[in-house]
This record gives C-alpha cells, sequence and structure tokens, in this order.
C-alpha cells in the first residue's frame, strides 16, 4: 500500500507543476457549467451538478491518463519505472488515487459554480453521498483512460480522449437530463456507460443510493475497462522490453 500512495503521490505533485495541463482540466467542466447550466436557470440544477460532477472525473480520466499516460509512455523517466519491480496493480491503483484527487478537486469546482449561480440546495450528508458516489463511479472510466494511454500512440491518444470524452458525455446524458435527448441518442444512452455513472450520481443526489441494476452495468463496463488496460500495458511492455 505503501508503494500506491508514493507514487500517487509522485504523479500529483508532477501534475500540478505543469499549470498549463492541470488548470484547464479542472476548471473545464466548471466553465462548461457556468456557460450552458446556470445561464439558463436550467429547473433542474440538482440533477445536472450531480452529472456535471461524473463530466468533471470523465474530463480528468481520459485526458490526466488517456493523453497524459501516452505521452509518459515515450519519457526514460518512464522506461526507468517499467524496469523496477512494481506491478502493473500498484501503477494502476496509483493513477486512479491520483485522479480521484484531481476529480475531486473538478467536481468541487462545479459544485460551487453551481452554488453561486443556481438554486440548487443539497444537506451535507447528500453531498457526501454524492462525492462518495463519483470516487467509485468514475473507477471504471479510470481504467478506460488508462487503456487508451497504452493502446494509442502519443500523437493519437488526444484526438482518440477526445472523440471519446465528447460522445460519452453526450450520448450518456452528463450535459442535460436524460429525457432531454434526442430520439436516436436516447435510444442508445442506456447502453453506454456514462448513463449508468449519471443514473447513480443523480439518484445520489435526491437520496436514491442504491441502483443495483446501474451499478451492475458499471462494475462489467469497469471489468472490461481493467482487462483492455491490463493487455494494453503488458503488450507495450512486450514491445519495449520483450
Amino acid at each position: 500500500m505503501r508503494l500506491v500512495f508514493a507514487h500517487a503521490r509522485a504523479m500529483t505533485v508532477e501534475l500540478f507543476r505543469y499549470p498549463a495541463f492541470s488548470v484547464p482540466t479542472l476548471g473545464f467542466p466548471a466553465l462548461f457549467f457556468l456557460l450552458f447550466v446556470s445561464s439558463r436557470h436550467d429547473r433542474n440544477a440538482t440533477a445536472l451538478v450531480a452529472s456535471f460532477a461524473g463530466f468533471a472525473f470523465l474530463t480528468v480520466a481520459l485526458f490526466q491518463f488517456g493523453v497524459g499516460v501516452a505521452a509518459e509512455r515515450e519519457t526514460p523517466w518512464e522506461q526507468f519505472l517499467r524496469t523496477l519491480p512494481v506491478r502493473a496493480r500498484v501503477r494502476f491503483a496509483a493513477r486512479l488515487l491520483s485522479g480521484a484527487l484531481f476529480g475531486l478537486a473538478s467536481a468541487a469546482l462545479v459544485a460551487a459554480a453551481a452554488v453561486a449561480t443556481t438554486d440548487v440546495h443539497l444537506t451535507t450528508s447528500r453531498w457526501v453521498s454524492l462525492a462518495a458516489v463519483v470516487v467509485i463511479g468514475a473507477v471504471p472510466f479510470g481504467l478506460l483512460g488508462i487503456a487508451v494511454g497504452y493502446w494509442a500512440s502519443p500523437r493519437g491518444a488526444p484526438a482518440l480522449a477526445n472523440v471519446l470524452y465528447l460522445l460519452l458525455a453526450f450520448v450518456g446524458g452528463l450535459w442535460m437530463t436524460p429525457a432531454r435527448l434526442p430520439g436516436a441518442v436516447a435510444a442508445v444512452s442506456p447502453y453506454v456507460p456514462t448513463r449508468q455513472f449519471g443514473d447513480v450520481l443523480r439518484g445520489a443526489a435526491v437520496g436514491r443510493l442504491w441502483q443495483p441494476n446501474a451499478w451492475l452495468v458499471l462494475l462489467a463496463w469497469g471489468v472490461a475497462f481493467g482487462l483492455l488496460a491490463v493487455w494494453g500495458y503488458s503488450r507495450d511492455e512486450g514491445r519495449r522490453y520483450g
């Protein structure tokens, strides 16, 4: 466990040393919320602040992990780390822990924007529940980001991350309530992981934590993305050091 915390600390400190990357990643979801939700005084502000908290974690997962991991693979430091006797699960856990810290910071900015500009009202216990649910529910997307980082090239990762980011956020209904999705998109929405993520987040915001079907679907996606990430890590290791 100490190795996990040590790796997570090193990753977090390194990211904060690059404000040109960390500041936009942290602030974009709150800015997006201010532009497209608070400006129209949406009556579904409580549901939207919950889903935008998930959007904040999706941003971190695909750009901190997807783009970041792909870029790191080419660095001498990453090549050195690969020579150390550290298992992939330790490094993955450290990335997820570091991502959780960044995701919570980004989601907190969304919450602050919502409280300042809308009539959202959540009790302290519901804010805490929402924070816990968003961290747990975001794990599959962290694994997806890691998979993108190990499967895509450094040049291809930004494009792939952007496509996944926009599609998953829109089709999953993280930018609006699912009832407002266009007909064709609404038909596909229940089958993407971000829809289930949004459902458990909106449920947490209104005190409905137990949604077994949504959690089971998220678990299945998490297993699939985890296997894809491990496969990508092993494939990359075999190419470089096999």
